[in-house]
């Protein structure tokens, strides 16, 4: 590998998709320099190789741009959960949808109708992933640095909720005390309507002593529940102190310990909004709506208050979270729930051809083989929630080549001061 160059000044021209600021060297080599805004001119020096260019840092900040501003957390720099704290509102929120637009071009829409964007709140995130690591000067608990294994030890983070981020610092002090974390471990924590749900991934077998360890955690607390695994197996509950329950659009679910669930209540509101609204206005009694990745029921008990839900997860554990929660009578029998792999067994054009619309909220990688399939189908509507503008660029070109027209896109910043933007595009056929 050739030798770092040395530092070198350069103008940035715009924000990159992970949020570097991007410039060049004067052979035209890219640089890719975290926390530097367009227009700032800056003296960066490489680090290390990326493509054809180079990671880079910003030794100086030589004419820093007006909209420049001071973080809100000290972390900001190290922790890699951020990488816009010090982006005023204007050009942070003009970033985000230059990324959405960006995708969407490549999927063809480059004249898509962008509704303006939901905003993020901070101390709205109610759930949290953290990194643990057992080291000779102590525990370390909490978000990887930026492009690096090494936990930064949170001691501050304005995102997530209060509730959630009391937790930390006595988590911390009840992860030293535990034998079933030797060197390093994972805590997934979702603020329920019941409470905060622990799930704790350990790297020994658990102990009792372990055990009467999380239960007194729980009962100081107030988690309604603790489940533990051994590494990616599957968790087993440690306590259930009352039942760990969220309400969905009003119909009270059950989910897994770790589920997937939608990262603050803003954003999960603009989803389930967006996707009501945009269904087909002519509706009739027997019409029904494919729902596609539904995980526990996100938009699936709003959907059936307005229709008939066939709702697929392909998830052993958030379907059957799913599947209880439909089989409740309030649902009044509207939700039938289908486990299923979407990817390996993607829904066919047939299939579909009993659908009056197709809703679909797919994994970050997209749903190519899904996508395909609903793009042969012709059905009239499709409405894709996205959380990966990269992902949706390719989805929607299949849409696109099938004759879709993308009637509306609402950006919904769930992830704030992140690389990360949700959306709610809806395509319908002419």
């Amino acid at each position: 590998m050739p030798a770092a160059p040395p530092p070198e000044e350069t103008t940035i021209v715009r924000v990159g998709a992970d949020g570097d600021g991007v410039g060049a060297l004067a052979d035209g080599s890219p640089l890719y320099i975290p926390f530097a805004l367009p227009g700032e001119r800056v003296l960066a020096r490489p680090i290390a190789r990326h493509g054809e260019g180079w990671i880079a840092t910003a030794e100086t900040v030589l004419a820093p741009d007006a909209e420049r501003i001071a973080p809100v957390c000290a972390h900001f720099g190290t922790c890699g959960g951020c990488v816009a704290q010090h982006w005023a509102d204007p050009g942070y929120r003009g970033w985000k949808i230059g990324l959405l637009q960006a995708g969407l071009r490549r999927a063809g829409y480059g004249d898509a109708p962008i509704e303006p964007i939901v905003a993020g709140a901070s101390g709205a995130r109610r759930r949290i992933d953290l990194a643990v690591r057992r080291l000779p000067e102590g525990v370390r608990l909490g978000l990887h640095k930026a492009r690096s294994a090494e936990v930064v030890d949170l001691t501050e983070c304005p995102i997530v909720h209060p509730d959630l981020f009391a937790l930390i610092a006595p988590l911390r002090a009840l992860l030293t005390r535990l034998r079933t974390l030797r060197k390093e471990a994972s805590a997934v924590v979702n603020l329920l309507d019941s409470g905060p749900d622990l799930l704790l991934r350990g790297d020994a077998p658990i102990e009792q002593t372990d055990r009467n360890l999380l239960i007194a955690f729980a009962r100081e607390h107030g988690l309604p529940r603790v489940s533990w695994a051994l590494g990616a197996d599957t968790p087993e509950t440690i306590c259930l102190l009352r039942p760990a329950t969220t309400s969905l659009s009003g119909t009270i679910v059950t989910p897994p310990a770790g589920a997937f669930l939608q990262a603050t209540a803003i954003g999960e509101q603009a989803i389930v909004d967006r996707v009501l609204s945009s269904l087909p206005t002519k509706l009739y009694a027997k019409s029904r709506v494919a729902e596609l990745y539904a995980g526990c029921g996100t938009i699936t008990f709003a959907l059936a208050a307005k229709v008939r839900v066939a709702a697929f997860e392909g998830d052993r554990d958030a379907f059957a979270a799913l599947r209880a929660a439909a089989n409740n009578p309030a649902t009044g029998g509207r939700v039938e729930a289908v486990q299923r792999d979407l990817t390996r067994q993607p829904l066919l054009v047939k299939e579909l051809a009993a659908f009056a619309a197709v809703v679909l909220d797919p994994p970050h990688n997209g749903a190519p083989e899904q996508t395909a399939q609903i793009a042969a189908s012709g059905v009239g509507t499709v409405i894709y929630v996205s959380c990966n503008p990269g992902a949706l660029a390719r989805d929607g070109l299949l849409l696109k080549q099938a004759g879709y027209r993308l009637e509306s896109v609402t950006p919904i910043d769930q992830f704030l001061w992140s690389a990360r933007l949700e959306s709610v595009c809806v395509f319908r056929r002419p």
